[in-house]
């Protein structure tokens, strides 16, 4: 491989070999090397999220690798008992890759496997549509040149699968959703993956990629990304009394002070929320974005979105936005909303079932203030955004954007898809449709 030595040098690496000194370039080696594409320093979001198109990438893996990952994955969950939704607490390994992108190569990329329901139980029935996650910079210590390597300045990628979603868009749609209603998200595109690992190309199916919120997400939406970003899972997520314990909040930005999410906790739980409620809002507002949390609740259960907080206690991460020192709730793993759902099912509007176990809705509503206040973003949303009109404009959009890639010409293949038969895509089409107008009446109602 023919070296190019950058005009533009970033990054230089010194290592010792042999008792010299020895200056690895950044890039150096890489013919596809450059620094828009690989050594960006902003993300170009016109680039890897723009609407226009479906994406394509190529991943080759070695095959003794790949047999890594499979048997890697296999131990995973002899291991957690294989079933019953007891995942197991490890994380996959991650091994390289290379990557092609509209014929340019990223190197040793490192990939694995990422999820919980999404991975376990397509992995269970042998579906080889499995989601993954993609960090460009994995192995930049085996590879000094490929120090700070990145995709148009995105560090991280997560490739959804579309699981349990035969419509192939309820990912992509709540998450435009979200941001459209000022609800800070990760941004997403639909994207075709093709992946060799020692047999030849193989369609992996139309999946939906996302960029990690501790990434370039938390940069784009608020300006920084120092603050504590939580990753909650567990008991203490769900902030029920009694349950709060540090270990829950997984913080990915390393911070090591968790006393703004234990003033959540704390706040939530004072007296004074019952024997001065105006007090206690002020309390919890310090802490708290309320507002935008309040948005969010009228988003998640205008659509309908059971499998996060509410009844699991996991897909959502809470930020510490540096400017005004308030936790923020950014929701993640959208591939079953826009359903009544399963564990209990979807919330009711009114979230008169959401008992004291999820004290950051039932505390909520039952203060006449923020009951109000959540009733007026209901009515924005549902009057600007979740309509009949505007939904069905968008649902019948994607759908023919990638269409040919669900079921037509091109579309997904047997061992590597959800969908059962061509008609599971376009019935589920339908039913997002339909879905909307009954949700439109249930929440018209209620938000009078």
């Amino acid at each position: 491989m023919k070296k190019i030595i950058l005009s533009t040098l970033i990054i230089s690496v010194t290592i010792l070999s042999c008792k010299k000194e020895v200056t690895v370039t950044q890039g150096d080696g890489y013919a596809d090397w450059t620094s828009e594409t690989h050594s960006a320093s902003s993300p170009d979001y016109s680039e890897v999220f723009g609407d226009s198109e479906v994406r394509r990438i190529d991943i080759t893996i070695d095959k003794a690798y790949w047999k890594l990952m499979e048997k890697h994955l296999s131990n995973f969950y002899s291991s957690s008992g294989g079933g019953g939704g007891d995942f197991p607490e490890a994380t996959p390994i991650y091994v390289p890759c290379n990557l092609e992108y509209k014929g340019i190569n990223w190197y040793n990329v490192g990939i694995r496997y990422k999820g919980n329901s999404s991975l376990q139980s397509a992995y269970n029935s042998g579906i080889s549509k499995l989601p993954f996650r993609l960090n460009f910079d994995e192995f930049s210590n085996d590879y000094p040149e490929l120090m700070g390597q990145n995709f148009y300045g995105f560090n991280e990628l997560s490739l959804s699968s579309s699981y349990n979603d035969k419509s192939l868009m309820r990912e992509k749609v709540a998450s435009d959703l979200f941001r459209d209603f000022g609800v800070p998200c990760a941004r997403s595109v639909f994207c075709r993956v093709y992946v060799d690992f020692g047999e030849g190309s193989t369609y992996f199916g139309l999946y939906t990629m996302l960029e990690v919120v501790f990434d370039s997400m938390l940069e784009n939406e608020f300006g920084s990304a120092y603050g504590n970003c939580y990753k909650p899972d567990g008991d203490g997520a769900s902030f029920a009394e009694g349950t709060f314990d540090e270990s829950y909040f997984e913080n990915k930005t390393d911070g090591t002070d968790w006393s703004d999410v234990r003033s959540l906790y704390d706040i939530l739980h004072s007296s004074e929320r019952t024997s001065n409620p105006a007090a206690w809002r002020t309390s919890l507002e310090s802490v708290l974005d309320v507002d935008q949390y309040l948005q969010y609740m009228a988003v998640n259960f205008t659509i309908q979105n059971w499998d996060t907080y509410g009844r699991m206690t996991h897909n959502y991460y809470l930020y510490n936005n540096p400017s005004d020192s308030k936790l923020n709730w950014i929701p993640w793993d959208n591939n079953e909303a826009f359903d009544e759902g399963k564990q209990g099912g979807a919330l009711s509007i009114d979230l008169s079932d959401a008992s004291n176990e999820w004290p950051l809705l039932s505390y909520i509503i039952a203060d006449d203030t923020y009951e109000t206040t959540y009733k007026v973003h209901l009515r924005n949303f549902i009057d600007n955004h979740f309509n009949s009109s505007n939904m069905s404009s968008i649902y019948n959009s994607y759908y023919s954007q990638i269409e040919p890639y669900a079921t037509g010409e091109f579309g997904e293949v047997s061992g590597y898809t959800f969908l059962n038969s061509e008609n599971d895509f376009s019935s589920a089409l339908n039913t997002l449709i339909s879905h909307t107008s009954s949700r439109y009446s249930v929440v018209d109602a209620y938000a009078q």
